[in-house]
């Protein structure tokens, strides 16, 4: 009798213990929301595309792991405005019972997010921004920055071209936030390397004439015109400068934000030449490119961005987290995220470090020329590997408040 009474006991134990670690899965449901730019000039490199990329990488979760997990993802438009970003995060909080947001290109946008998850103690899971400041001055225990930075695009491209003796600098930027990092950080590079900035015009977002700003980078005389911008507006200044017969006139476009979607929309016969760092490319493996069909035949033949790329691996490693640490809590899905090392198919073995930063390899790249391509989105030839542990910026210079000061 005393035997049967303590083995119900110890069925109900693990029965309340099971039914515990359920409830700390808010819902029972653990809720993406894809916020991103749907319609505009980032609509390529990120929007459908993203949550295409969130929903690929759920059905694979659930499906190499028998997770029983249950996940919906949600997708929105910021129009590239923080506060519409600001406003669409608190509504899914607050109300729709959202855990985490994924994605989020346009830095001004991001940036609202990063605080408004982390008031709610949400998790924000960035992959479209850029600005270095989200694991910087700025950074959250609530953040997790993925797939680039402005740091690292200035290091990448920046320093390879003053290497080889682009010195003289002129900047067309973005005038907002990403923009504003971008030119700070590439100038940082350009000065430590030896070289001079000659000045800069900031240019609206969504620019259709670049002609007025394309004539003050042309009267510089500088050797390279840094494009700190992104998306549809590289493609029309790049595009305009062609016209304008600047490369002719033997100044050098440094393109220091270009997507694989803005090289497709430029064609070879313009972009050809030009020099950028990105973190994934299609080509790179038999894994990168296994797993980028599959997302061409579910994205209308568009072959992935590295933005796309690292919504997927993100969310991968975001569900993940939430199995190891039985919760869906942003703050501690965060702590458990950087807890496990980073695996999978498109970035590789990697780390989140404390200020929420994710460290992987990125990859220097030339575009090819028409003759060299062997049809649509073979567009890259590989010049350098950026080591992992170069290719972001150190962790004790980013002045993040979660560091610890040695």
């Amino acid at each position: 009798m005393k035997r049967k009474l303590l083995c119900s006991l110890i069925a109900g134990i693990g029965l309340a213990t099971a039914g515990l670690a359920q409830a700390q899965i808010s819902d029972n449901v653990v809720k993406i929301g894809v916020l991103t730019d749907m319609s505009g000039l980032y609509a390529d490199l990120a929007g459908p595309g993203s949550a295409t990329a969130a929903k690929m990488a759920v059905d694979d979760y659930l499906k190499a792991t028998k997770s029983s997990l249950k996940v919906e993802v949600v997708a929105a438009d910021h129009q590239n405005k923080a506060d519409v970003g600001a406003s669409i995060a608190r509504k899914w909080f607050d109300s729709e019972r959202v855990d985490a947001i994924a994605d989020v290109p346009t830095s001004s946008v991001a940036l609202a997010v990063h605080e408004v998850a982390r008031e709610k103690g949400k998790l924000l899971l960035n992959s479209g921004a850029a600005s270095s400041d989200l694991t910087g001055k700025l950074c959250s225990p609530n953040t997790v920055h993925w797939t680039y930075d402005t740091w690292m695009l200035a290091n990448g491209t920046g320093s390879a071209i003053v290497k080889t003796g682009g010195n003289t600098w002129f900047f067309l930027t973005a005038d907002y936030a990403f923009g504003h990092a971008l030119e700070r950080d590439t100038s940082a590079v350009v000065t430590k390397g030896g070289g001079k900035v000659l000045g800069s015009v900031k240019v609206p977002l969504a620019t259709q004439d670049f002609s007025s700003f394309l004539l003050q980078a042309q009267s510089s005389k500088a050797k390279i015109i840094g494009l700190a911008n992104a998306g549809g507006d590289t493609i029309n200044s790049i595009k305009q400068a062609a016209e304008f017969g600047i490369t002719k006139g033997g100044q050098n476009l440094a393109g220091l934000l270009v997507f694989l979607a803005d090289v497709h929309g430029l064609g070879l016969q313009t972009a050809q030449g030009l020099i950028l760092t990105e973190t994934f490319y299609w080509d790179l493996n038999d894994q990168t490119r296994a797993w980028s069909k599959r997302f061409a035949a579910a994205n209308g033949g568009k072959y992935p961005t590295m933005v796309q790329a690292g919504v997927y691996a993100s969310v991968l490693h975001y569900l993940k987290a939430i199995d190891a640490g039985k919760t869906d809590d942003g703050t501690k899905t965060v702590v458990k995220m950087k807890e496990l090392p980073t695996d999978d198919p498109l970035f590789g073995k990697g780390v989140i470090r404390a200020d929420g930063r994710k460290i992987h390899p990125a990859y220097l790249f030339e575009v090819k020329k028409p003759a060299e391509s062997k049809g649509p989105y073979d567009y890259y030839k590989l010049r350098a590997t950026i080591p992992a542990d170069q290719a972001f910026r150190p962790i004790d210079q980013g002045e993040c408040p979660l560091v610890a000061k040695k």
